[in-house]
């Protein structure tokens, strides 16, 4: 399969291949690659996305043949064995937390091409931020992050975690209100 070809191919082309052709994954990882690197960047550091996206699509390929189509698209499936594998990475996640809660803003800021108020802003937040996250049920957080770093639906979500949509949206309220709560009570007592 060219790189065209499997640019313009469609999930569902690319998932009925699978289990028949294997060099197809090639195209799953090169589509899918980036968005799940970043997922996992923004849970568990730069220092480890490379080895946590990279086994995310070890375990993929190895189960590609048990990926059912009926059953969800290729996105949320990648997005529920990345989140799988962060879960076995969850002592580093909460390392990163409990660093990003302790730094002092200028040092939190991570990515220099931000505005200089955009980076003083959010230097100021991403420890507060750090701290809430870490206080929230792991499944709420799991929620919270697809939807916020994978840019999942949803659907999506559900599909990911193998539960409803409806269940997706009351934890990712949950988790929302959680989130404002802890953030407001630094403010005010911080």
């Amino acid at each position: 399969m060219t790189a065209s070809t499997a640019d313009t191919s469609s999930d569902a082309e690319l998932a009925a291949g699978l289990r028949d052709d294997p060099a197809q994954f090639a195209a799953v990882y090169d589509r899918y690659f980036p968005v799940i690197y970043r997922y996992v960047a923004g849970r568990l550091g730069p220092q480890h996305a490379d080895d946590v996206a990279a086994e995310t699509f070890l375990v993929a390929y190895a189960k590609r043949d048990r990926f059912d189509p009926a059953r969800g698209a290729l996105r949320p499936w990648l997005f529920g064995i990345a989140t799988n594998v962060v879960r076995q990475h969850r002592r580093v996640e909460a390392r990163r937390y409990r660093l990003l809660a302790r730094m002092p803003a200028e040092i939190a800021v991570e990515s220099p091409e931000d505005r200089a108020v955009d980076r003083a802003a959010a230097g100021r937040l991403r420890p507060r931020l750090a701290r809430a996250l870490r206080s929230l049920p792991a499944r709420d957080r799991d929620v919270l992050l697809l939807v916020t770093l994978g840019q999942l639906s949803y659907d999506e979500v559900g599909e990911s975690l193998g539960i409803p949509p409806g269940t997706a949206g009351s934890r990712l309220n949950r988790a929302r209100t959680k989130l404002r709560t802890a953030l407001d009570q630094e403010t005010h007592h911080g």
